[in-house]
């Protein structure tokens, strides 16, 4: 019996464990199997294989019952994914349903989840920007939050890094505040978002419209190949999965990337309950699993754990990771764990007509979705009330219209010819919200989950000076639109809670004090340290960058100096 315990105890041993198989956790999965350690995957749902389980992804819109709009019986029981702005009939068998994992909100919020092989890196809007200094040294200079331990030269090199190998389609701008990446090539402008281009260039010297950047195989490389992916063929279907992989996600590139090397053993259906602490040998050891199936409580082992789950998950399974080392939860001694949260305000959108570059017969679209408008508020200086800035997305485009007059055979000549209408501007808000200690989740006293698991409770909400910068957003906006001859300008404040936005950050944060973060340069924990941070949960402020790219880059990083330690003995 003791020896087919010691057996068993040998196969649930790994060289290191992966929570989480969404963007960052893909990408700890292929550089630690790339790197020849064995790598447990632990995911909470259920698998899902490239191609094979995307079964709406080649699908017309006549094959769905409701033309890929939700009934009214799903509304009323999802009206926390119904406001996503993926969901839809052809996606929601990758999305969380409302009821089936609960969550207290003292305030309200959107808590966006996509629990499968992948997470959300199935859904994900695939818009690429680089951090730059101005972002990094924002805390210091505002005097907002705490200072990043890390700056743009640390983060460069494995930003190039992943981009190579993920593909990202963008131009060279050459723009200071939104540093130049290693790209394939861009989806341009169309007609009517060249024109705001111009007219702004013109106009505004320090403000500029550029292709958005988007993780898109615009013209895939041989790495892109290799992968078994290939080139983005402009459907905008992305939510459904890419049969091609034109786009990056886990299920299509790393995954599979980190399966050939013989190293990875992914592991769905596991409920991560908490991270195991050895007083005695000052570290973690492994991590306490959940069966989603049979309710069995597993206990799996390695020298180094990686958190991924996404970013409120990563908190709640430290918080939740409690012992006599650490009672309120694992690397928290100075109570700052899930504090100080942050997301992106999208809650301004403003949109206009354009009656010029008719010319053009084009729908205007494209995957990545228009154009960027970087950050132009706050950044070489103090200008406004309020701190920080907003980036902005831009697009254009031009809808089918048909002529209803007439009766009987000149009504049914007038709907056989569909006209191209003028052009349809939108832009929305992407603001910097500040970090603030009374942002925060925290363990329910009372509520559990279907797995014994305390429920999470989320108290998040805008302030002022998200106000004053949406009002802002719409004087700048409205002018440059009046600017560039746009008609019909309305602004609009729209009903995003918190949360809706998807990019939710912070509560293990990173710094340089351990009184004051709770991970270090590298994304240790700082009082524990072999276990690593590196999806949204470690972010020390938002920037107004979409985030994903940023976590891709500190998390090849942090693997690199993960493995180095460990050959040192370190960990």
């Amino acid at each position: 019996m003791a020896n087919i315990a010691i057996d068993s105890i040998k196969e649930r041993t790994f060289d290191a464990i992966v929570i989480g198989s969404g963007i960052s956790g893909g990408w700890a999965a292929k550089e630690f199997t790339e790197k020849g350690l064995k790598t447990l995957v632990l995911e909470r749902g259920r698998n899902v294989e490239h191609i094979k389980d995307y079964p709406t992804t080649n699908k017309f819109p006549y094959e769905f019952e409701h033309r890929n709009e939700m009934p009214f019986k799903d509304k009323e029981a999802n009206p926390i994914a119904n406001r996503c702005y993926a969901y839809g009939e052809d996606s929601q068998h990758f999305f969380v349903k409302d009821n089936e994992h609960p969550y207290v909100q003292e305030k309200p919020f959107d808590w966006i989840r996509g629990y499968q092989v992948g997470g959300k890196s199935l859904l994900w809007a695939r818009q690429t920007q680089r951090w730059s200094d101005f972002d990094f040294e924002g805390p210091a200079r505002d005097g907002f939050s705490v200072d990043w331990p890390i700056r743009y030269k640390d983060i460069a090199p494995w930003y190039t890094y992943v981009e190579r190998f993920s593909g990202i389609a963008g131009n060279k701008d050459g723009l200071a505040e939104l540093p130049d990446g290693d790209f394939l090539p861009a989806f341009p402008l169309n007609a009517a978002e060249n024109h705001f281009r111009e007219v702004i260039k013109g106009k505004y010297p320090n403000r500029h419209v550029i292709s958005a950047r988007c993780a898109h195989l615009s013209k895939p490389n041989q790495i892109h190949f290799d992968q078994g992916r290939g080139q983005c063929q402009n459907r905008i279907l992305c939510q459904r999965g890419c049969p091609f992989g034109g786009y990056f996600s886990s299920n299509a590139s790393t995954l599979p990337w980190a399966q050939k090397t013989g190293k990875l053993t992914l592991r769905p259906l596991s409920v991560v309950h908490s991270i195991i602490y050895d007083s005695k040998k000052g570290k973690a050891v492994g991590v306490k699993v959940i069966d989603t199936t049979t309710k069995e409580e597993i206990d799996f082992y390695a020298d180094v754990i990686f958190v991924n789950a996404s970013a409120i998950n990563t908190n709640l399974i430290l918080l939740n990771s409690v012992s006599d080392r650490f009672p309120n939860g694992l690397g928290n001694d100075n109570g700052l764990l899930g504090k100080y949260m942050a997301f992106h305000n999208y809650s301004a959108a403003i949109t206009a007509e354009f009656e010029g570059q008719l010319q053009y017969k084009t729908d205007g679209r494209n995957p990545a979705s228009g154009g960027y408008i970087p950050r132009f508020r706050n950044v070489y200086k103090q200008e406004t009330d309020f701190l920080r800035g907003y980036a902005a997305a831009f697009s254009a485009r031009r809808k089918e219209w048909n002529d209803t007059n007439g009766v009987g055979e000149d009504l049914k000549k007038h709907l056989i010819k569909k006209e191209l209408g003028p052009w349809k501007i939108g832009s929305h808000m992407m603001g910097e919200t500040i970090p603030k200690e009374n942002n925060q989740v925290k363990l329910d006293s009372s509520l559990k989950d279907s797995w014994g698991i305390p429920q999470l409770s989320i108290s998040i909400d805008y302030d002022e000076n998200d106000h004053k910068m949406r009002a802002d957003y719409f004087e700048q906006m409205k002018d440059m639109f009046e600017s560039a001859g746009f008609i019909n300008i309305e602004t609009r404040i729209v009903d995003r809670r918190p949360g809706n936005d998807i990019h939710e950050m912070g509560g293990v944060r990173m710094g340089k004090d351990s009184n004051t973060s709770l991970l270090n340069e590298w994304n240790q924990l700082h009082s524990c340290k072999n276990v690593f941070v590196t999806d949204g949960a470690c972010m020390t402020s938002t920037g107004t960058q979409n985030p994903s790219l940023t976590y891709m880059a500190l998390t090849a990083r942090a693997c690199d100096y993960a493995v180095a330690q460990l050959k040192k003995g370190n960990l």
